[in-house]
C-alpha cells in the first residue's frame, strides 16, 4: 500500500513540460484527429475481415449409414433427422416424418437418440423406444421402417480432422491488429492529456496504460492456452477505448472506477467462457440463474430510489450499481437451451413466465428502455426455441398493449413520447438533451474537434445516454460510425457461426447477446438524435457505467463460445492429445 501511495503522489506532482504550450497542443490535436480516424478504420476492418472471412469449417462427429450404402455426416452435436427441409439429416422416405428423430451428442462423446413424436416410430436394435435411448458405434436405428446404422467417430479420426482444419490469424495477425489498437489508445491518451492543459488529470494516462496492460494480458493468456483467435476481444477493447475517451472528457474522476470495472468484466468474461466449455454444467445452472435474476430485480423494486423517474440504481455506502444489467446474463442462461429441451413445451412456457416477471419488475421500476431490451431478447429466444411466428405476433401485440398502458398511466413516459419527433419544439425543456446532442454531433464533422474539446460533455448524462453524440463531436463521425460497425460485426459473426455451431444452446445464447447489444445501440443512437423516443439506455462498452461494462464483457463470452473456428476460442475445449500408441495407430489407417 505504501508503494501505491508513493506512486500516486509522484503522478500527482507531474507537470507538463514547458514546451507543451497551447500552440503545440493545437498542432498535435489537429494531426491526431486524422490519424485516429485512419487507425480506427484500420483496426475495425482488420478485425472484421479476419473474423468474417475465416472459414467456420463444419465438424464431423459421426455418420449415419443408409440402406443404399451411403453415409450421411452428423456435423453437429444435435442433429434432427427427417424429410423436412429444416432437418439436419435429410432422409427423403415417405414413411419418415418431417422431424422424425434426433441424435444428440454430449460433451463426453456419448450419443442419445430421441423420438420426436414420429408416426413411424424409432427402433434401436429392433426394439421400439418411448424414451431417449443411448446408442454407440454400430447401433442399428430404424426410422419408420428405414434401417440405418450409427457410426461414431474414433478419437484418431477426430484428431486427424482437427489437424486438417485451418486456423484463424494466419493472414491477418491479431497481434498486429492489437498493436494498431495500442497506438490508437496512446495517441488518444496524449490528446486527452493535452486537452486538460496545466490542470490535466494524471488519472487519464494512468487509466489508458491500465487498459493497454489488461488487453495485452488477455492476449498473452489466449496465446498461452494455444488459441489464435482474438478478434472479438479486439473489437470490444476498441469500443472500451472510445468509452474511456468520453469518460475522461466528461468526468475524468470516474476513470479509476471504469478501469476497476473493466478488470472485473474481463474476469467475468474468462470465468463464463471457461464455464461454458462444459455444456452439461452450463445447462445445470439455468434455473438457479433465473432465480438470481428475479431476486436482483425484486431487490431493485423494493430498495432502489427514484432518479429522474426510474428506480434502477441501488446504493450500498459509496458503491452504486444497476442490478438490471447483471440480470441480462441471467436472462441468457435461462433462455438458452439444448435441442432436447426444445422438445418439451413446458420449458418454453416456464421461460415465458420468467420473461414476463422480468419485464413486469422493470415496468414497476419505470425502466422502460431496459424493458424494451429484455423484450427484444425474449422475442429472439422464443422464436429460436419454438419457430412459431404466431407466438412472436401474440407477444408483439401484448407488448404494444403494455406500451399503450404505460404511456397512459405514466406521465414520465408520456412526456418522452410527446417529445419524440418534436425535440426542436421543446428545445428548452423536454427536448434539451436531444437538440444539444444533434447540434454537437453536427459540429464534430467527420474527424471531430479532438478528445476533450467538445461542449456536449457539460450536459447531464452526455457520457451515458448521449454518448454517441459526444463521440461524434470529439472523435468525429468516422469513429462514431465504426463503434456501430463493431457491434454489427458481432451480429454478422453470430449468425454466421450458427451454421456450424455444435449445440443450439450456443446459437441461442450468442444470438441473444448480440440482440441485446444491437437493441441497446439502436435505442441509444436513434433516441439521442430524436429518431426514436429517448429511453436512456447505454451504448454497449462505450457508455460510462461500471455495471454496464461488466455485463457487456460477460455477454461477450456467449459470442466467444459460438466460435467454432479451429483453436479460436478458449470457450471450446480442445480434444486431448493422442498418445504415442494412438498416433502410430492413426498413421497406419
Amino acid at each position: 500500500m505504501e508503494l501505491v501511495r508513493r506512486i500516486a503522489e509522484w503522478f500527482g506532482s507531474v507537470k507538463l513540460p514547458a514546451w507543451v504550450n497551447d500552440q503545440a497542443a493545437a498542432y498535435y490535436t489537429f494531426a491526431a484527429r486524422y490519424v485516429l480516424a485512419v487507425l480506427a478504420v484500420w483496426i475495425v476492418v482488420r478485425a472484421a475481415v479476419s473474423l468474417l472471412s475465416d472459414q467456420s469449417e463444419k465438424e464431423i462427429w459421426g455418420y449415419l449409414a443408409l440402406p443404399n450404402g451411403a453415409k450421411t455426416e452428423l456435423d453437429h452435436w444435435e442433429n434432427v433427422i427427417g424429410r423436412g427441409a429444416a432437418a439436419d439429416v435429410l432422409l427423403e422416405y415417405p414413411t419418415i416424418s418431417r422431424s422424425h428423430a434426433a441424435l444428440i451428442r454430449d460433451a463426453d462423446g456419448k450419443w442419445t437418440v430421441y423420438d420426436l413424436n414420429s408416426k413411424g416410430g424409432v427402433e434401436v436394435n429392433g426394439e421400439r423406444i418411448a424414451a431417449p435411448t443411448a446408442v454407440e458405434d454400430g447401433t442399428l436405428i430404424t426410422l419408420g421402417g428405414v434401417e440405418t446404422v450409427f457410426m461414431d467417430m474414433t478419437l484418431s479420426e477426430e484428431r486427424a480432422q482437427a489437424a486438417s482444419r485451418t486456423r484463424p490469424g494466419r493472414e491477418i495477425r491479431p497481434g498486429a491488429t492489437l498493436l494498431l489498437l495500442t497506438l490508437f489508445q496512446l495517441i488518444l491518451a496524449v490528446q486527452l492529456t493535452l486537452a486538460g492543459g496545466e490542470s490535466f488529470e494524471t488519472l487519464v494516462p494512468l487509466a489508458f496504460l491500465g487498459l493497454i496492460a489488461l488487453e495485452w494480458l488477455c492476449y498473452v493468456m489466449t496465446r498461452v492456452l494455444g488459441r489464435s483467435g482474438f478478434e472479438p476481444e479486439t473489437l470490444a477493447f476498441f469500443l472500451t477505448s472510445v468509452g474511456f475517451a468520453t469518460t475522461a472528457s466528461a468526468s475524468a474522476g470516474s476513470l479509476l472506477k471504469e478501469l476497476i470495472c473493466l478488470a472485473m468484466g474481463i474476469a467475468v468474461f474468462w470465468v463464463l467462457g471457461s464455464f461454458l466449455r462444459d455444456l452439461r454444467r452450463a445447462k445445470s445452472v439455468r434455473w438457479p440463474m433465473a432465480m438470481i435474476g428475479l431476486a436482483l430485480l425484486l431487490l431493485n423494486v423494493l430498495t432502489a430510489k427514484s432518479i429522474f423517474g426510474a428506480r434502477n440504481w441501488i446504493s450500498i455506502g459509496s458503491i452504486s450499481f444497476q442490478p438490471s444489467e447483471f440480470v441480462k446474463i441471467c436472462f441468457i442462461f435461462a433462455g438458452a437451451a439444448t435441442l432436447d429441451r426444445l422438445f418439451a413445451r413446458r420449458n418454453i412456457l416456464l421461460f415465458v413466465v420468467f420473461s414476463g416477471a422480468c419485464v413486469l419488475c422493470l415496468a414497476m421500476m419505470s425502466d422502460f428502455g431496459t424493458a424494451a431490451v429484455f423484450f427484444a431478447a425474449y422475442i429472439v429466444i422464443a422464436f429460436m426455441r419454438s419457430g412459431s411466428y404466431a407466438a412472436v405476433f401474440l407477444s408483439g401485440a401484448g407488448a404494444v398493449f403494455a406500451g399503450f398502458m404505460a404511456i397512459t398511466l405514466k406521465p414520465y413516459i408520456a412526456a418522452r413520447f410527446a417529445t419524440w419527433g418534436h425535440a426542436w419544439e421543446y428545445a428548452a425543456s423536454s427536448g434539451y438533451q436531444q437538440t444539444r446532442t444533434m447540434a454537437s454531433a453536427a459540429s464534430g464533422g467527420l474527424f471531430g474537434l479532438g478528445g476533450g474539446k467538445g461542449w456536449l460533455k457539460h450536459v447531464f448524462a452526455a457520457d451515458t445516454d448521449m454518448v454517441f453524440g459526444m463521440v461524434c463531436e470529439e472523435l468525429g463521425l468516422v469513429v462514431a460510425v465504426l463503434t456501430v460497425a463493431a457491434l454489427l460485426v458481432f451480429a454478422f459473426f453470430a449468425v454466421r457461426a450458427a451454421r456450424t455451431a455444435r449445440s443450439s444452446y450456443y446459437v441461442i445464447a450468442s444470438c441473444t447477446a448480440v440482440t441485446i447489444f444491437l437493441v441497446q445501440m439502436i435505442l441509444n443512437v436513434f433516441g439521442s438524435v430524436d429518431m426514436l423516443p429517448f429511453t436512456g439506455v447505454t451504448f454497449p462498452f462505450v457508455s460510462n457505467g461500471g455495471s454496464s461494462l461488466i455485463t457487456c464483457w460477460g455477454m461477450l463470452a456467449f459470442i466467444k463460445a459460438a466460435d467454432t473456428r479451429q483453436n479460436a476460442s478458449f470457450a471450446i475445449r480442445l480434444p486431448r492429445r493422442l498418445t504415442r500408441r494412438e498416433r502410430k495407430a492413426a498413421e497406419t489407417l
